[in-house]
């Protein structure tokens, strides 16, 4: 389907062909199968079919589900971290933003201070003095740190 690594016009050296969902490297003497979840060889592949064929960037993109603008963010990547600066990252917050080091200890002190006062009272107390926080929140730390109100163990007597 896309010829890649084309030799003279009369010698193929090799080709890059899709198989379903997979990928196969094709060659004079055999062929290579890529696993379906290698993510870093299919961006590998459209950077070069966009970089060294003349499908072009904006073509290569389409043809592997990206647009063209992604291509060349990860061409960015690949220019400077090689192959490996390919692999998907985390998504999302790469921190507690809200859950931070002094929001956590205001909780713990508010827990200490009144120890009958429930998640929501702490989160709203919190967020008026100017550190918003949700109440799941406060219940992750108050989990976190072992500070659940302890209940009383009813025990039955048999026998």
């Amino acid at each position: 389907m896309w010829p890649w690594f084309r030799g003279t016009e009369s010698e193929e050296t090799a080709m890059l062909r899709r198989k379903g969902k997979r990928f196969v490297l094709e060659g004079p003497a055999g062929t290579l199968a890529v696993p379906a979840e290698d993510e870093v060889t299919e961006k590998l592949f459209m950077l070069f079919e966009g970089m060294c064929t003349e499908a072009g960037p904006t073509a290569a993109a389409n043809n592997h589900g990206y647009t063209k603008q992604r291509f060349y963010q990860l061409l960015k990547r690949f220019e400077e971290g090689g192959a490996v600066a390919l692999r998907n990252h985390k998504r999302g917050p790469k921190s507690n933003y809200r859950r931070t080091d002094e929001a956590v200890r205001q909780v713990i002190r508010h827990r200490f201070l009144d120890p009958e006062a429930t998640p929501e009272v702490i989160a709203q107390k919190l967020t008026q003095t100017g550190q918003p926080i949700s109440i799941r929140s406060v219940q992750r730390v108050i989990e976190e740190y072992g500070l659940q109100k302890k209940t009383a163990c009813v025990r039955s007597k048999t026998g």
